[in-house]
C-alpha cells in the first residue's frame, strides 16, 4: 500500500486526496496500535513529501489525509502539523460550502458538481478530521461543527423503516436520489462515529441522539450481513456482488463502536465473521479484492453493480483499520 503507483488511480498513494487519506489514515492506526517507528516515519516522510499538493485541494472529499495531523503533531511536536490543521480547520467552518441544510456540501477534486448534495462519505473525508483537531486543539468549536454535522448526516441519510443510510441526499429537491442502500456509504459512517466519539469525549457532551441513531444503523446493518461475512454492495440487492471494502469498515465499526461502549458485546460474533470473509478476499501479498471502484451517488440502483472492482487504497485501508481492531 505504500508504494507509489502513478499509472493506477485507486493504489496511488502520491496525492492529496481521499484515496491515499483513506491509506494513511489507516496507517496512521496501525501505528497507534504497534507503536512501530518505522511507521510513523513513513508518515511523516509522507507528509513532507505531497504537502505542497495540499496547497490546491480545498474540497471537502480532500480532507481526508488531514486527519492524521493532530497525531503526528502530538508524536512529533512539530508545530507545522498543528498550524496546517487550524488553518484548513477554519476553512470549513466559514468557507466550505454548505447545502440549505447547513451540511457540508459533498465538493470532489474531479471536475464533478454536486450542488446541495449531502454524501455519507462525508463524516470519514471531512468530519472525523474536525474531531481530532477539537481534542488536540481542545476548541469546542470545531468540537461543536464536528457534532453539527454528524448529526445532520445521519438524520438526512438514515432510512427510518431500517435504520441503515441511504447514500446520499438532495437538499434542493428533498429526496435520497437513487435511494441505494450503498454498502460503503454506510461504512464510511459505521467506522467513522466511534471515532468521533472517541475524540470528542471528555471536550463535549456527545448527543444521547446521535448514539441511538448509530446504534439503530448498526444494529440495521447485521440484517443484511450474508452468510458468507460480507454485505453486497448494494445490501439489499442479494444478486448484486460481495464488496469487501464496505464488508471491512463495517466490522471495523462493529469492533470500535464495542470498545468505545457505544455497542454490545453481543455484535462481536458479526464482526469476526467478516473478518474471516475479508481475509480470504486478500492475496497472499496483501492486495484486498472484491473492492468497487470510486462511486458517486449512481443514477439507479442497478448501475452500482456496474462498478468496476480494482485493488484501491481505501480497499487495503479499511481491511488494515479492521485488522487493527482485532490486534
Amino acid at each position: 500500500m505504500t508504494e507509489k503507483s502513478y499509472a493506477d488511480w485507486g493504489m496511488d498513494i502520491g496525492q492529496w486526496d481521499w484515496v491515499p487519506g483513506v491509506g494513511v489514515i489507516s496507517i496512521l492506526r496501525y501505528y497507534e496500535q504497534t507503536k512501530d517507528a518505522k511507521v510513523l516515519d513513513y508518515l511523516k516522510n509522507w507528509t513532507e513529501t505531497y504537502r505542497a499538493k495540499a496547497e490546491h485541494v480545498k474540497v471537502i472529499n480532500g480532507m481526508a489525509p488531514y486527519a492524521i495531523y493532530p497525531s503526528l503533531y502530538e508524536y512529533t511536536g512539530d508545530s507545522y502539523y498543528k498550524e496546517a490543521a487550524e488553518q484548513i480547520g477554519n476553512w470549513m467552518l466559514t468557507e466550505a460550502p454548505r447545502t440549505r441544510e447547513g451540511a457540508f456540501e459533498h465538493t470532489v477534486t474531479e471536475k464533478a458538481a454536486f450542488p446541495e448534495q449531502v454524501w455519507a462519505d462525508t463524516i470519514f473525508m471531512a468530519v472525523l478530521f474536525l474531531a481530532r483537531l477539537a481534542r488536540v486543539t481542545k476548541n469546542k468549536t470545531y468540537a461543536e461543527e464536528a457534532l453539527k454535522q454528524t448529526e445532520l448526516h445521519l438524520r438526512l441519510l438514515q432510512d427510518p423503516a431500517t435504520g441503515v443510510l441511504f447514500h446520499g441526499w438532495n437538499c434542493a429537491e428533498g429526496h435520497h436520489m437513487s435511494a441505494a442502500r450503498w454498502t460503503r456509504a454506510n461504512a464510511w459512517v459505521a467506522v467513522g462515529v466511534p471515532e468521533i466519539y472517541k475524540e470528542l469525549m471528555g471536550l463535549i457532551e456527545f448527543p444521547k441522539e446521535i448514539v441511538e441513531n448509530y446504534q439503530r444503523l448498526m444494529n440495521g446493518l447485521l440484517n443484511y450481513q450474508a452468510p458468507n461475512g460480507l454485505w453486497h454492495t448494494v445490501m439489499d440487492q442479494k444478486s448484486f456482488y460481495y464488496e469487501t471494502s464496505g464488508s471491512a469498515g463495517i466490522a471495523c465499526g462493529i469492533l470500535s463502536g464495542i470498545r468505545q461502549g457505544l455497542l454490545g458485546k453481543e455484535l462481536r460474533p458479526y464482526a469476526v465473521r467478516s473478518v474471516e470473509a475479508v481475509m480470504e478476499q486478500t492475496e497472499y501479498r496483501g492486495k484486498v479484492l472484491g473492492v468497487s471502484g470510486g462511486t458517486p451517488v449512481m443514477p439507479t440502483i442497478e448501475a452500482y453493480n456496474t462498478l468496476e472492482i480494482i485493488p484501491t487504497l481505501y480497499g487495503q485501508g479499511l481491511a488494515l483499520m479492521l485488522l487493527s481492531e482485532m490486534i
